[in-house]
């Protein structure tokens, strides 16, 4: 149990047997469900944990509590890591109210056949709970990343309760030599990326606040530089470059593509580029991919013509992107086939209702392995790219 101010505790845990969040991520550094209490003439418990650390979660209330009863369980967002301890708690504090959005009330019925709108309260945007001297002012957030999700403010301490926002990757007992930015950013547009005009409705909400703490569901509590963490979040949220680069992504059946794509690399770095990516779609971690491809302002795609189509991890990958948004780019293109090669008009098309999306004029097209004068036309693509 840590404090994070004076009346305000970390009763979270870290979880290092999990090996894929929501079924998909790779979390080499395992994940933190952060819960917090704030202790005051009222005590409210901020969020539960997931089912596999119930017991451990409800150890660390009681320590925190040290011998008083919880007040309210707010509840921030109903997805099952963040949620599956209401059913414990409810019954170990049966006096406790829970406080939720009516959204996440239906949603409390759905995951635990319990009914509990007749013991809570029902928080709506504005609204206010006080406890003494803190007092929590509910900011509705809804699809950041669920529907029924809501933030809380603290303005004693300056506290921000945001939910899934500003969260990351990684346990908290786990060091993390990449820094808060790299696994936030593959969290951020692997989980919440899609719904950025929603996050920027929220960084509004947000802006009219005097905020010195965020405390998310997952990774650290963030209380020095905040400026920082804000900038970063409304720049993924709008769609903007973070970093002036060019990223290439790539898959290849027997090395031809690869070779072609290693080049422009390669020209870009002699043209002065300030930062080349290359990933292969095909062994590269696709999360990491994705997050470089909105990191970027400019990508390249290269790609074989594959059952009349394009590579199955080609598709994959601009399907992730086209999901979540994908928009205010410059895209070079690259094909191979050996008859019939089409690879580039079924990139193109996929692509084509990104907003605010150009194209390089320069289109690579490969016959099965490079010539002189695909080695030229890798060339001025890369120049065009710059």
């Amino acid at each position: 149990m840590n404090s994070i101010t004076r009346d305000i505790r970390y009763i979270g845990v870290n979880d290092h047997e999990i090996d894929l969040f929501e079924g998909m991520y790779v979390v080499p550094n395992g994940m933190a469900y952060n819960s917090y209490v704030i202790l005051d003439e009222k005590t409210a418990v901020m969020d539960t944990t997931d089912r596999h650390f119930v017991d451990a979660w409800l150890d660390n209330l009681a320590a925190a509590l040290d011998g008083r009863k919880p007040d309210y369980l707010v509840v921030h967002h109903m997805e099952p890591d963040h949620s599956a301890g209401i059913e414990a708690f409810v019954k170990k504090y049966p006096e406790a109210q829970v406080v939720a959005t009516a959204k996440a009330f239906t949603m409390m019925k759905n995951f635990t056949g319990l009914d509990l709108t007749a013991r809570g309260i029902t928080a709506k945007e504005g609204d206010t709970l006080p406890l003494g001297a803190h007092t929590l002012h509910f900011i509705t957030a809804p699809m950041v990343h669920w529907p029924e999700v809501m933030m809380s403010y603290d303005a004693a301490d300056k506290a921000l309760f945001s939910a899934d926002a500003f969260g990351k990757f990684g346990a908290l007992d786990a060091v993390d030599e990449e820094g808060w930015a790299c696994e936030a950013r593959r969290y951020y547009f692997g989980i919440v990326g899609k719904y950025g005009a929603q996050v920027q409705a929220v960084l509004k909400k947000a802006a009219a606040l005097d905020i010195q703490i965020i405390c998310p569901l997952h990774g650290p509590v963030l209380q020095e530089d905040l400026g920082y963490y804000l900038d970063l979040y409304n720049t993924w949220s709008s769609y903007g470059t973070e970093t002036e680069g060019v990223a290439v992504f790539y898959t290849s059946v027997y090395g031809h593509t690869k070779a072609a794509a290693e080049l422009l690399a390669e020209k870009l770095k002699e043209l002065g580029c300030p930062k080349v990516a290359v990933s292969d779609l095909a062994r590269d971690d696709m999360a990491e991919a994705v997050e470089d491809a909105f990191r970027y302002g400019k990508i390249v795609l290269a790609t074989t013509t594959y059952n009349a189509d394009i590579f199955p991890f080609m598709r994959e990958f601009i399907e992730h992107l086209t999901e979540r948004g994908y928009q205010n780019r410059k895209i070079g293109l690259i094909e191979n086939g050996s008859w019939a090669p089409t690879a580039a008009k079924v990139m193109k098309g996929m692509l084509e209702g990104c907003k605010n999306t150009t194209f390089a004029e320069t289109e690579v097209k490969i016959l099965s392995a490079m010539t002189e004068e695909n080695k030229a036309q890798i060339e001025q693509l890369a120049k065009e790219m710059l």
